[in-house]
């Protein structure tokens, strides 16, 4: 069984190689391979229901040829967020370890983005051990991020599910232009290194 990264019409391959990745530079349209990416135009009212907002969503899958068991504890350590996050972000996890994993676990971060060093805080709002997770934002640069992260055991390993619901502060045009790149960059990134730790290839579509 091969690890399968759907985009909108086909499957595609990207090779590993991790001296490649310092800096990590897409070929154009290399951005967008890896991954199921929607944009949607779904407007919800904001906490205070003075502001509505736009929310963009991504959704990507990746089959790994190893047991649930395995996989899930390495997604749930968040010390792990700094092996598979583009080495050009300065990702640190501030908490020291190790973090206990609950709902409503508050985890800080560092990182810096086209040289804007920033703080990031996300929480725990589902936990569900070893079947899905999910962490929202609630300190960093977007209007909302929620990122689900669901396991199922699939074939003698484990389909890894990414459904990540976001918004920025400016809308579709700052995401088009400022953001959207960015978020598939570190997908893609991500995508690539856990099939280097946890085996697996990506087929091709005909």
């Amino acid at each position: 069984m091969n690890a399968v990264l759907h985009t909108r019409n086909r499957a595609v391959t990207l090779p590993f190689n991790p001296s490649a990745l310092q800096p990590f530079n897409l070929a154009p349209g290399v951005a967008s391979q890896g991954m199921r990416a929607i944009s949607a135009s779904v407007t919800l009212a904001s906490r205070d229901d003075t502001h509505r907002m736009t929310i963009f969503t991504l959704h990507q899958e990746l089959w790994l040829p190893r047991p649930r068991s395995e996989v899930f504890p390495f997604f749930s350590d968040a010390h792990n967020l700094e092996q598979i996050t583009p080495p050009w972000l300065r990702f640190e996890v501030l908490n020291p370890r190790p973090i206990p994993m609950r709902a409503g676990t508050r985890i800080d971060y560092r990182l810096s983005l086209h040289g804007i060093p920033f703080r990031w805080q996300s929480e725990i709002t589902t936990w569900e051990p070893p079947f899905r997770f999910t962490d929202e934002q609630r300190k960093g640069p977007y209007q909302l991020w929620s990122h689900l992260h669901e396991f199922e055991e699939r074939d003698g390993g484990t389909l890894c599910i990414d459904r990540v619901r976001y918004a920025v502060f400016g809308g579709a045009l700052i995401n088009r232009f400022f953001v959207r790149g960015d978020v598939e960059k570190i997908f893609a990134y991500r995508t690539q290194v856990l099939r280097s730790l946890f085996g697996g290839t990506t087929a091709n579509a005909g």
